[in-house]
């Protein structure tokens, strides 16, 4: 009985891995085709690259997680898990910013892990075209101007997410779960708040575990090169809004 070896390898991409791949094996009486694909191989799918992704890429924009595959993501407003309750990403699933504010954010998640070494970062937004910042300004049009403005940048002016240099995140234990901050991600009320915390500790609305949590993120984020706002636990930014619109310009 005759037996042959067919041995080969290769290497894939995430553009090709939902493509099938072909191959002859041959020895002097047979001659049969092989047709692999990724889900035969049990190779992982990549996310495709939508028109929004495709955007980033073409500013300039980087990928975190290529930056630093350790940071998890997970996107809200590619979810309905989000204060207005939509998807106003589609099929974006990765975090993009601009490769300063992604290397700072580098740093921020190492200065976590020298202080907490199984804690991770878990990054909730990046960077944001204005076009979405629109219609968040539209869903909260019940508020008055000053207060709208506390929670969703005035899309005429701008936010940071908009130019790539701002980032909403949170912290992540070992199993992958989110610290305890007092609040959701876009909770917009006074418990959110870092320029309350002092009082609500004081009124037993915040426990000092969650303000702990948070000074430890900001603690990380601003030894990093990031600042924090007084309104948001979550958000951090990279540059401040006229440094990012002189050097960026606008992610329409």
């Amino acid at each position: 009985m005759l037996f042959f070896v067919l041995i080969f390898s290769f290497t894939f991409s995430p553009e090709l891995t939902d493509k099938p791949l072909l191959f002859w094996a041959k020895n002097d009486f047979c001659c049969e085709h092989i047709h692999l694909d990724a889900a035969s191989l049990n190779v992982s799918q990549q996310p495709p690259v939508g028109a929004l992704e495709k955007k980033f890429i073409a500013r300039g924009l980087v990928d975190v997680q290529k930056i630093d595959p350790s940071l998890l993501v997970e996107l809200k407003y590619s979810t309905t898990d989000n204060f207005i309750k939509e998807d106003v990403y589609g099929d974006l699933e990765r975090a993009y910013l601009q490769p300063l504010a992604a290397e700072k954010l580098k740093n921020a998640n190492r200065y976590l892990k020298q202080e907490k070494p199984k804690y991770t970062l878990l990054v909730y937004d990046g960077a944001r075209p204005r076009s979405v910042t629109k219609i968040f300004w539209q869903r909260m049009s019940h508020l008055p101007y000053n207060r709208r403005e506390d929670f969703v940048a005035d899309p005429a002016i701008g936010s940071i997410h908009n130019f790539g240099c701002a980032v909403d995140l949170t912290i992540a234990d070992e199993n992958g779960q989110p610290l305890d901050m007092g609040t959701i991600f876009d909770y917009f009320g006074q418990l959110a708040e870092p320029r309350r915390e002092a009082a609500l500790l004081k009124a037993g609305k915040l426990t000092r575990q969650q303000i702990e949590n948070r000074q430890l993120l900001r603690r990380v984020m601003t030894k990093a090169g990031y600042t924090s706002i007084q309104t948001e636990w979550w958000h951090f930014n990279a540059l401040s809004r006229a440094n990012a619109k002189a050097k960026y310009g606008f992610i329409e």
